[in-house]
């Protein structure tokens, strides 16, 4: 099981109320509500391994490099030789590093790779994997992951992470009308305004999805494009050839690495917390009380 973390601890943040406090008045909402959420996941779906996959860099330079718009609007302040500052609510900020140690006392691998985002992190295990893997995340850009034939499934929280959709190429072939590496073109022929991809102007979601099931893949569309006989309307034609340098480059940006360098780590299940010392001192500064209880006696178990 990989975890999106910042997607899981950001719904936490927004569906816990701020008065879930630590005892000097600071908010831990964010911390609480993702140590509840993992004890649902582990109760409810008992992985083998769970990583927590970190964003490093939440803007890699890289995709910014391909499409200048990229996340733009979330940049808080651009810093120079360093990820840029995204924007964060002022009471999440402070409870990310207590995650962290959080994490890392508990013994849940928590792993990340400077210059990608979680979602690379996650491509790259969900590659290597041998076995089933279950991704949970908020993002769809991830349903480009689903692969029956290698049990790879997208776990979408609807509310909370007690009610999920699952989400197989069955569920993607009924909403969108594409497989796992289809979505990849979906997306980038659609756009994704919470992340800055303008998209082919005038190419919304089901035009995108009619295309690629009449053309097979953005390959075969863009061969349509400059095949007199294909049977795209004009405006059709006329849009997707003059989005052609976006066409070009967008499929590296939408489409998540797989060969991120990782470091070796543990990704077993931990049935009892690294550091219980550090655990204790974590949960009397911080409140962490009967969320942390829950988690570890679902570990426990």
């Amino acid at each position: 099981m990989l975890l999106d973390t910042a997607s899981l601890y950001y719904r936490a943040y927004f569906g816990v109320p701020d008065s879930v406090r630590a005892p000097d008045g600071t908010p831990v909402n964010a911390v609480r509500g993702l140590l509840d959420f993992i004890a649902r996941l582990v109760q409810d779906h008992r992985p083998d391994d769970l990583v927590a996959c970190w964003d490093n860099d939440w803007r890699p330079q890289w995709r910014v490099d391909l499409i200048p718009s990229y996340k733009a609007h979330r940049v808080a302040e651009e810093i120079e030789g360093a990820p840029d500052a995204e924007e964060t609510p002022d009471t999440l900020s402070p409870q990310v590093p207590v995650i962290e140690e959080v994490l890392a006392a508990l013994g849940i691998a928590r792993i990340g790779a400077d210059g990608y985002e979680a979602d690379d992190v996650i491509g790259t295990l969900t590659a290597r994997a041998t076995g089933p893997v279950d991704v949970v995340t908020g993002d769809r850009d991830l349903f480009q992951l689903v692969d029956d034939a290698l049990e790879r499934r997208i776990l979408y929280p609807i509310k909370g992470v007690g009610t999920l959709q699952v989400t197989d190429e069955a569920w993607l072939r009924e909403r969108y009308g594409v497989d796992g590496p289809g979505y990849v073109d979906l997306a980038l022929l659609r756009g994704d305004p919470s992340d800055g991809l303008p998209g082919v102007p005038g190419i919304g979601e089901k035009t995108a999805a009619k295309l690629l099931d009449a053309y097979g893949n953005l390959a075969g569309i863009m061969a349509a494009v400059d095949d007199p006989a294909a049977k795209l309307t004009p405006s059709q034609r006329k849009k997707l050839d003059e989005a052609r340098p976006y066409i070009a480059v967008a499929p590296k940006v939408v489409r998540v690495a797989d060969d991120v360098p990782v470091p070796d780590f543990d990704a077993a299940l931990p049935h009892a917390p690294r550091d219980p010392a550090a655990l204790e001192a974590l949960a009397g500064k911080w409140g962490l009380g009967g969320s942390l209880q829950r988690l570890l006696s679902v570990l426990e178990g």
